[in-house]
């Protein structure tokens, strides 16, 4: 019997490419595609995949979450964490609500098919950045906002001008989903609950240029 694959992505070109992918695995077959997280738990019912590829970064019922919800009502499926964010807090979050392995999305198709294999099985594939970010974050002391990344301080440049998520999505031509996440990150790495808060610390640490 083929696995039994969902695929959990908000971008349809994303869905489209990996049901392309799947469709050429002669072990492997489609059996549904969620565009969001909440439809991700109907269907999971109604399906009853064995390994669901879920995407991380999602509006409204982010990855973690359905993940979660997902192996409280289906504790057989194997979820597959599937992003283009190796960040230590996402990493964390997904293993944590159950995910069993953490890919990104530049893995090969061998390397995806693999994966999938072995959470069938039981067995754990992690990215090697994920795997870097897990030691990084169980061997390194926390330093609020010294371990911003790169995107991270232009999105905390661009709070400080005032700006808001549309804005700070256009001016960096990402998703508003991908502009939450970063936010949300920045406000767990420098301790403080807002984004107010997250302008006042980044200028009095001078955080930004």
């Amino acid at each position: 019997m083929p696995i039994r694959v969902m695929i959990v992505d908000d971008h349809a070109v994303v869905r489209s490419g990996l049901s392309a992918f799947l469709l050429v695995q002669d072990d492997l077959e489609l059996v549904g595609e969620a565009n969001s997280g909440q439809q991700a738990l109907r269907l999971c019912q109604e399906k009853a995949p064995d390994v669901v590829l879920m995407d991380l970064v999602m509006p409204e019922m982010d990855g973690a979450t359905t993940t979660r919800a997902i192996k409280a009502l289906c504790p057989q499926v194997q979820v597959v964490a599937l992003t283009s964010f190796p960040e230590e807090k996402l990493v964390q979050e997904a293993l944590q609500a159950g995910a069993i392995s953490y890919l990104l999305k530049n893995v090969s198709a061998d390397e995806l098919a693999n994966a999938i294999r072995a959470a069938h099985q039981g067995r754990a594939t992690l990215a090697p950045e994920a795997t870097a970010a897990l030691i990084h974050a169980a061997t390194q002391s926390h330093m609020p906002g010294y371990d911003l990344t790169p995107r991270e301080q232009e999105v905390l440049k661009l709070l400080t001008e005032g700006l808001n998520n549309i804005q700070v999505a256009e001016r960096l031509v990402v998703s508003q989903s991908t502009v939450k996440f970063h936010v949300s990150s920045i406000l767990s790495k420098l301790g403080v609950s807002s984004r107010t808060e997250a302008v006042a610390v980044a200028l009095q640490q001078k955080l930004v240029a």
